[in-house]
């Protein structure tokens, strides 16, 4: 159990700080418990013992949610870090206490083997997420490395594509990913049950595996009727990493936690005590965490005084609110969420804490977009050709184009090229895949490396080492 060691500091000779430490003593990063209240942030330990038997959490988001905001403050709490899924898949497993997963969205995968005891799903407002997921294929995808994957698909394609094509391919893309979004959260939900995103039916293992690899099939070739067959009465499936014990406690999350309210400085302690309340829920990883009566403290250190690591809530880039959707997309983030909401509402499920909180939050988050569509609608919010518009306005905006300039509307039916943009995804994942083997070579090479040291530092030199 750990144990508390009692600090003087030199500016108060009667202020006393109390340290949660380990009994056995490990060196690692604290954060100061000043008692009264008061705390001091200090950035957790990179390297995690093999002898430690914690209860580990994995913090599963929809990508682009802020996923981030939840372990920084699990790594404030506790002075333990957060290790992502694709470091797990790359550079092997470790024993890191809290796992961040995209999973099982395209943008992740289950690396961390059988590592993880229970699970908090975090859910950040639809909307907000579709605006980051455009940005990451943006700036990752194709601010970065347009021209370097267009070189070779160059060779493939008559010609690059022109960025309108990229907003109206995009736009399509973004309306898709409004159904993995609840498609996402019926995953974690129900305990890791096969389903179609886009019907949200239960589906087959054959069509699962077909959709957990969605750059290699078109969207037509994942057509449920197709695969599956629109009267096929099809038995429940889950995924295997749910019912082979590779969670230990289950799939389903021990917690929802909002990364919106956890922001918020008003709602925000109260959100980093939930998360402290499911680390404190086992003794394994509960004896770390800091007095219940400094949580609200490290709240204040990494929200109010911007301690730890960056969030997307610190980018100075483009607001949120810069981008703006027709219409049509909203009405599709509406329905979606009316879905998810009348589900988890219903009386199959509305026992439990954790989907009256998914009620919660997305009765919250339906809320402000239907204003954002009510001032779309009114022409109160302008639209311009850059914000996600979707087909239908696109092609409206075309025609009174067209009808302005008096042109006739006998052009040819615009070029596909979807198949461009699919290729450079493919290669984004190939490019992501390398660099993660090639850190994790770089980075086993530099343990070696130091452990050699180590052990010609450690070794008296009449000692011979055991083979």
């Amino acid at each position: 159990r750990g144990g508390e060691i009692f600090l003087p500091f030199m500016h108060n000779d009667t202020l006393r700080g109390r340290l949660y430490a380990p009994s056995s003593n490990m060196t690692r990063g604290l954060s100061l418990d000043l008692g009264g209240g008061n705390c001091k942030w200090q950035p957790p330990a990179y390297e995690v013992p093999d002898s430690i038997d914690f209860k580990k959490t994995i913090i599963a988001g929809f990508p682009s949610g802020d996923k981030r905001m939840i372990f920084v403050q699990m790594e404030a709490l506790t002075g333990w870090p957060a290790k992502d899924e694709w470091d797990f898949e790359f550079l092997g497993m470790s024993n890191h206490p809290f796992i961040k997963a995209n999973y099982p969205h395209h943008e992740g995968i289950w690396g961390w083997g059988d590592m993880g005891d229970q699970v908090v799903m975090m859910i950040r407002n639809i909307r907000r997420s579709m605006v980051e997921y455009h940005d990451i294929l943006w700036d990752i995808g194709y601010a970065k490395t347009w021209e370097e994957a267009t070189l070779v698909l160059d060779q493939l394609y008559s010609a690059r594509p022109p960025i309108e094509d990229f907003f109206a391919w995009r736009d399509l893309r973004v309306m898709d990913e409004c159904y993995w979004y609840g498609w996402f959260i019926d995953y974690w939900m129900e305990g890791g049950l096969m389903r179609d995103m886009f019907t949200h039916k239960i589906t087959t293992p054959e069509h699962w595996n077909m959709l957990m690899m969605p750059t290699a099939y078109t969207k037509a070739e994942l057509d449920y009727d197709l695969v599956v067959g629109a009267d096929t009465v099809v038995t429940p499936s889950y995924d295997p990493h749910c019912t082979n014990d590779d969670v230990s406690g289950g799939c389903e999350p021990v917690a929802v936690i909002s990364a919106e309210k956890l922001r918020d400085h008003s709602e925000g302690p109260a959100e980093t005590t939930k998360i402290a309340n499911v680390l404190m829920n086992d003794a394994r990883t509960g004896q770390y965490v800091i007095a219940p009566e400094a949580w609200d403290c490290i709240w204040e250190e990494l929200i109010q005084n911007g301690k730890g690591l960056k969030t997307v809530f610190d980018r100075p880039a483009t607001s949120e609110s810069d981008y703006s959707f027709s219409a049509e997309m909203l009405q599709r983030m509406i329905s979606e969420l009316d879905r998810i909401i009348e589900k988890y509402g219903g009386p199959e499920w509305n026992t439990k804490e954790t989907a009256n909180r998914v009620v919660d939050l997305l009765v919250e988050h339906r809320t402000l977009i239907q204003k954002e569509l009510n001032e779309v609608n009114t022409g109160v919010r302008k639209l311009s050709e850059q914000d996600f518009l979707g087909p239908k306005e696109r092609e409206r905006r075309r025609k009174l184009k067209l009808k302005e300039e008096g042109a006739r509307d006998d052009t040819e039916p615009p070029t596909d090229h979807s198949g461009y943009f699919r290729a450079i995804e493919e290669r984004m994942q190939e490019s992501k895949r390398r660099k993660m083997r090639h850190l994790a070579m770089k980075t086993l090479k530099e343990e070696e490396r130091q452990g050699a040291k180590k052990v010609d530092r450690d070794v008296p030199s009449n000692s011979k080492i055991s083979e």
